[in-house]
C-alpha cells in the first residue's frame, strides 16, 4: 500500500522535472506529490503513532503553498501575459 503512495510522490517530483518551462503544470505536480506525500503520511502515522496532528499541519502548508504559487502564477500572467518560464528572464524580476 505505501508503494502506491511513494510512487504517487515520486511521479510528481518526475513531472515537476518534465515540465518545468510551465509554472501551471509545475504547480499540479508539486500539488500531486504533496498528496501522495500526506497519504503517506497518512498511512504511516495512523498504523505506527496514531497521530494526526503533524498531519493536520502538514495539510495547512499544502494549502498555503499552493495558494502562493497561484498568486505568483496571477501575478506572472497579469504582468507578462502567459505563465510560460521561457521567454522571461529570470535576472529581471
Amino acid at each position: 500500500m505505501w508503494f502506491m503512495f511513494m510512487f504517487m510522490f515520486m511521479v510528481g517530483i518526475y513531472m515537476i522535472l518534465l515540465y518545468r518551462k510551465i509554472l501551471l503544470t509545475m504547480l499540479i505536480s508539486l500539488e500531486f506529490s504533496m498528496l501522495g506525500l500526506f497519504y503517506l503520511l497518512l498511512f504511516y502515522l495512523s498504523m505506527f503513532y496514531n497521530e494526526f496532528y503533524f498531519m493536520m499541519l502538514f495539510m495547512v502548508f499544502m494549502v498555503m503553498e499552493s495558494v502562493l504559487g497561484l498568486l505568483v502564477m496571477f501575478c506572472m500572467v497579469r504582468f507578462i501575459g502567459n505563465d510560460i518560464f521561457n521567454i522571461m528572464n529570470l535576472l529581471e524580476c
